[in-house]
């Protein structure tokens, strides 16, 4: 009989990649959500998996059910139905724990770059050999018969602590994250907890002063682009408006030159992870080249459309540092161009730990504009901050734009709209979108 796989939160990106990664496994999966669109979903429809409304009904026994972190019994009728009737379940992190230990596992964790390293990983490894993935943008694949398997790995709420992989990245260590990290320090003991878990090696970006002090009973590689201190080295940089190009060396030997079709210092240095970990893994070189110049990004990491010759980046840019990287891409690709960034905060705790840090971000732009904050299911927003107080922050004076008026950024020539956030701010890129649709409608 085949097992059917329930997931309480099919839309959230974590599970609804690892859904399609089962169902392309064999499996008969299905799952239930709210009505709500979300970009995940998409991938789930095409491949034909039932999405549900909540209902208790969903919830039998002799079904392998997989709960989002989000859902609790006093917010889920699924969740307190399974708890009342002694159905077990268990969270995302939980089963994947279990589940990983069928592949060669291989781990991708880091405040910054997870879903962008994971996706590079994941596109060299599996054209080189069968290999399933879970991508935290809700790409998933499944094979019965692969070897590898590649995740991204979250510290949140030390999710990744059921985890032991035998390979992992860790790109760099940041405070993120308040409504549970209460410092820097604590995110630091939670990585520093996590890298003893790694078997075979573990790969640190050596420029981060924090993941210099983490220890781990696997050896470690250092990577980065100083000499001094660092095992795989990138350098000689050419960054065009086409691409990255640069080279590697290991221990002061050339590992030759490697090309992505990607935009930004960060992702050279993710790329140059990737290199590290395969080379070490015992991939072929030559392999990993060709394929890196392939890989077509992850969703929601610096997309990128074209409306009525106008340029639009759509990137899940949510936390100070991942702003500077995505403003940094866009500089690259567009160094004519006027940038205008368009972000929205994400959590009110957020919001209020780093503040000035958010404004000294946004000030790499050429303009700014800003969404109301989105708060998140776990908090209250206690009137404690509004983007009015990031607004006055930023040295430009950031404009407030609200989502049925976004007629504002139209004030711009020859520009580059970069919509940044990791709540809504889509509904203010489609508003955009139609508002430049409209234009080209009435001028016809």
């Amino acid at each position: 009989m085949t097992k059917i796989y329930h997931f309480i939160g099919i839309k959230g990106s974590g599970m609804s990649a690892l859904a399609l990664m089962l169902h392309q496994m064999g499996h008969k999966v299905q799952g239930s959500d709210v009505d709500k669109y979300y970009f995940t979903q998409r991938g789930l429809e095409q491949a034909g998996i039932s999405i549900l409304p909540f209902d208790e009904k969903n919830i039998q026994p002799d079904y392998e059910i997989i709960a989002g972190n989000a859902f609790r019994p006093d917010n889920n009728v699924e969740i307190a139905y399974a708890d009342a009737n002694g159905i077990g379940y268990k969270r995302y992190h939980e089963f994947l724990g279990g589940f990983m230990r069928d592949f060669v596992s291989l781990g991708v964790a880091g405040a910054h770059g997870k879903t962008s390293t994971t996706g590079i990983l994941s596109h060299v490894l599996s054209n080189i050999t069968d290999t399933s993935y879970l991508i935290g943008d809700g790409t998933g694949r499944g094979s019965a018969n692969a070897k590898y398997f590649v995740f991204e790995s979250d510290e949140y709420e030390r999710h990744f602590m059921p985890y032991h992989p035998e390979y992992s990245i860790i790109t760099n260590i940041d405070f993120d994250h308040p409504d549970y990290f209460t410092s820097l320090e604590d995110v630091f003991n939670a990585f520093n907890d996590y890298a003893k878990q790694i078997t075979k090696g573990l790969f640190i970006y050596g420029e981060d002063e924090q993941l210099r002090r983490i220890t781990s009973k696997a050896p470690i590689y250092y990577y980065g682009f100083k000499e001094e201190g660092n095992d795989f080295v990138a350098h000689d940089l050419l960054r065009s408006t086409s691409g990255s190009g640069f080279k590697v060396s290991f221990r002061g030997q050339e590992l030759g030159e490697f090309q992505i079709p990607s935009f930004g210092r960060h992702n050279i240095m993710n790329a140059t992870a990737v290199i590290g970990l395969l080379y070490t893994a015992g991939l072929d070189l030559n392999l990993v080249r060709e394929h890196l110049k392939t890989f077509g990004g992850v969703k929601r990491r610096f997309t990128e459309k074209i409306v009525n010759e106008t340029v639009i980046i759509d990137d899940f840019a949510h936390h100070p540092t991942e702003i500077i990287a995505t403003l940094d891409a866009a500089r690259q690709k567009y160094p004519s161009k006027e940038i205008v960034a368009i972000f929205q905060p994400h959590t009110f705790t957020r919001t209020i730990a780093l503040l000035d840090e958010f404004a000294e971000a946004l000030n790499q732009a050429d303009s700014v504009y800003l969404a109301q904050i989105y708060g998140s299911a776990r908090e209250v927003d206690n009137g404690d901050v509004k983007v009015e107080d990031l607004a006055e922050k930023i040295v430009k004076r950031a404009k407030v734009i609200d989502v049925d008026n976004v007629s504002p950024l139209l004030d711009h020539d020859n520009a580059v709209y970069v919509f940044m956030g990791a709540g809504d701010i889509q509904t203010y890129e489609y508003s955009f979108e139609r508002l430049l649709s409209n234009l080209t409608s009435n001028v016809q």
